[in-house]
């Protein structure tokens, strides 16, 4: 019963789409149903460009809070709605605009380079925004003698850091809480369960730092390591000759490795990695948000002029 309400469901979604000439951008750690709905899937910097570009004049945005407004900053002739209003960010979270203004008044003549889980109040006082995917390439692109404020990810600063080897990059101590609870540990135990094993890793994740000094002294010659973001992690699998695979990132990506690489099998380094902010997206609230059009995400106009100067630098940066 429930499986024919689904399918239901998205048969009425897809007529709706159409019919309101609406575009659907889910992010790669959607649930399965949401991501079967959507016109594109994909990482943050992927779905920034797409929505820049489609011709629709309505997004609907299947991810969490600082995406939708990202894509309203970048599209200001767009109307774009998000399912949830309340899909926040604990990574976004973990740095105010207060906190960030005290931080660029300690280091005046720092750039500041954000990553793009900020709140839009964030990025109109960024220099720079970045992704994971494209992250280092903002930083490499920057003079080596300007310090340069990194955040809010520690991980993905630390690993910003050592892949520039940059001395002049501070770090702010944020975390996304799902990335920060896959250890070590975790990825030791899958990958030694499994011959012929290649092993995927976000940067935000807390294990990145011990694994890349691993990977780096030789540590885990019979298992290839490799840090990409989660767009980075799709290519890659499609593309490698390994047929079984630990992928450290949040477990909603397993849908869509599986679904294109049907020979090959993915297990997370931990089945806790769920984000229960990317999971408030259901079938029924994005059939809610396109039938009453509702839950408009909106960013002042002196916000966003700000906001897409960084923006704008990010995606000129691949």
């Amino acid at each position: 019963m429930l499986v024919q309400q689904s399918s239901t469901l998205k048969e009425e979604i897809l007529r709706l789409k159409k019919e309101k000439d609406v575009v659907i951008l889910a992010h790669n750690y959607q649930i399965p149903d949401v991501q079967d709905i959507s016109d594109f899937t994909g990482d943050s910097l992927g779905l920034s460009r797409k929505a820049a570009t489609v011709p629709q004049k309505t997004i609907l945005f299947c991810g969490v809070n600082f995406m939708a407004e990202t894509a309203a900053i970048i599209c200001p002739e767009k109307r774009v709605l998000i399912p949830d209003l309340e899909a926040g960010c604990s990574l976004s979270d973990s740095i105010t605009v207060d906190e960030l203004r005290n931080w660029k008044k300690q280091h005046p003549d720092a750039i500041a380079v954000g990553y793009v889980n900020t709140t839009a109040e964030i990025k109109a006082e960024l220099d720079y925004c970045c992704t994971s995917s494209n992250a280092v390439n903002v930083v490499k692109s920057i003079p080596e003698d300007k310090d340069i404020l990194f955040l809010p990810d520690m991980f993905l600063g630390s690993y910003v850091a050592k892949m520039t080897g940059r001395k002049n990059i501070h770090i702010w101590a944020g975390e996304c809480h799902v990335h920060a609870g896959i250890t070590p540990e975790d990825v030791t135990e899958k990958l030694n369960s499994m011959d012929d094993t290649e092993f995927v890793i976000h940067p935000e994740c807390s294990c990145t730092t011990p694994f890349m000094y691993d990977a780096a002294n030789g540590s885990f010659d019979d298992h290839k390591v490799s840090i990409l973001s989660t767009e980075g992690m799709l290519n890659h699998v499609k593309e490698s000759t390994a047929k079984n695979f630990v992928v450290a990132t949040e477990t909603g990506i397993l849908y869509k490795m599986k679904k294109d690489n049907p020979g090959k099998t993915f297990i997370p380094a931990s089945e806790k990695a769920e984000c229960q902010y990317m999971k408030m997206i259901t079938l029924e609230k994005v059939y809610d948000a396109l039938v009453n059009e509702k839950n408009v995400v909106t960013v002042p106009k002196k916000i966003a002029d700000k906001a897409r100067l960084a923006i704008d630098r990010m995606l000129a940066i691949s």
